[in-house]
């Protein structure tokens, strides 16, 4: 079960938490109106993901609680951010089937607990689509939980090419816990 609290990230347009600034406390589809840049955010509480594209589209990166005076240049990001998602904290099991195909085919496996490599402890290149039954992930194109990633939340992904992921491929899993809160 996912437990909404209250959530809010802060966006200012210059480094240094300067500038206009824009409030967010639930998902924002299209920021554009509200900022024309973002080179700073501050995560009052709560866990966020952010896009380059509105409607969730786009490079995607995940912000936990804290400051992030600059974190354009720290984190390679353009200083177009269009949408952002919360994340809500979720009690329970986290249970993922991931696919070495599209639509569910090939090898299959469950996961349960983070995975590093899905290369090193299944022997799988490729992981195409997924069916997300409990718990949100974040899932990784590198090992080791680097390079860019995609926020999956329960629901099933029959083909990661038609999510904007083109020439794109999953090698790390990592649940989203508690103590990213």
């Amino acid at each position: 079960m996912d437990l909404l609290f209250f959530l809010q990230i802060i966006f200012y347009e210059d480094r240094n938490f300067q500038g206009r600034s824009y409030v967010c406390m639930s998902d924002c589809p299209d920021m554009s109106s509200y900022l024309s840049r973002c080179h700073s955010c501050r995560v009052e509480k709560g866990c966020f993901m952010i896009y380059d594209r509105t409607n969730y589209m786009g490079n995607q990166y995940f912000m936990r609680r804290g400051e992030y005076a600059d974190y354009m240049s720290m984190m390679g990001m353009s200083d177009c951010i269009r949408s952002c998602r919360m994340i809500p904290m979720h009690r329970g099991s986290y249970r993922m089937r991931i696919y070495e195909r599209e639509n569910f085919g090939g090898q299959m496996y469950e996961l349960m607990e983070d995975c590093e490599s899905i290369m090193d402890r299944y022997r799988m290149s490729n992981c195409m689509s997924c069916n997300v039954m409990d718990g949100h992930w974040l899932m990784y194109e590198q090992s080791h939980y680097r390079g860019r990633m995609m926020y999956m939340r329960p629901g099933e992904y029959r083909d990661f090419m038609n999510m904007g992921m083109s020439g794109m491929r999953f090698m790390s899993m990592r649940r989203i816990t508690d103590s990213c809160y």
